[in-house]
């Protein structure tokens, strides 16, 4: 006497899940979870070529958003793992100068000043303002410095990943300098598609 079995075969999906996007918004999901996930294209861009490297990138089948209205183009399925990619980035402080993280027509301010205060009144001598620092940071991405690392899930309390780099300090005396950092750029998802 035979036996016949029925199983659905899936099919595996790696779909790119940006930090800025879920940082905002989207539902958290863990390893196990079904997800619904809108695809903007199914051939990454040369940026995220750049941060992965050629071997990884080619294991990534689709790159997600959640951002955009409509989708043509979805990946759904059961969650089989998750990692977190994370690259060395290094924090560059610059001295602020008219076009360079002021507007063009600034007026640089001499030495030992500080920029000028920006503020609206309020009346009665009250008035809310900010004053810019005196240097601009600008993060900038350390080629072939990215790591995967596993993850229980994507906005999960325990999964947060890196934090993005700070500024060494907030303070408008410190003289330029450069500082590197582990930051987190996203994750990899493995999709068992059904």
């Amino acid at each position: 006497m035979g036996f016949a079995i029925l199983a659905t075969v899936g099919c595996m999906t790696r779909v790119w899940l940006t930090e800025w996007e879920w940082a905002c918004c989207g539902d958290a999901f863990a390893v196990g979870d079904d997800v619904d996930f809108g695809v903007t294209t199914r051939t990454p861009d040369p940026s995220l070529v750049e941060l992965l490297g050629s071997a990884l990138i080619a294991t990534v089948d689709a790159v997600e958003s959640h951002h955009e209205e409509e989708f043509d183009d979805r990946v759904r399925g059961r969650v089989t793992a998750v990692r977190a990619v994370t690259h060395e980035v290094e924090a560059r402080r610059s001295l602020r100068r008219p076009g360079h993280g002021a507007p063009p027509d600034a007026v640089m301010p001499p030495d030992g000043e500080e920029w000028p205060m920006v503020r609206r009144e309020l009346g009665g001598g009250v008035f809310v303002g900010s004053q810019p620092s005196r240097y601009v940071t600008e993060i900038v991405p350390l080629p072939g410095t990215t790591t995967l690392e596993p993850a229980r899930g994507v906005r999960l309390p325990s999964s947060e990943g890196v934090a993005p780099p700070q500024p060494e300090s907030n303070s408008i005396s410190d003289a330029p300098g450069e500082r590197k950092t582990r930051s987190l750029a996203g994750w990899l998802v493995d999709i068992d598609e059904r």
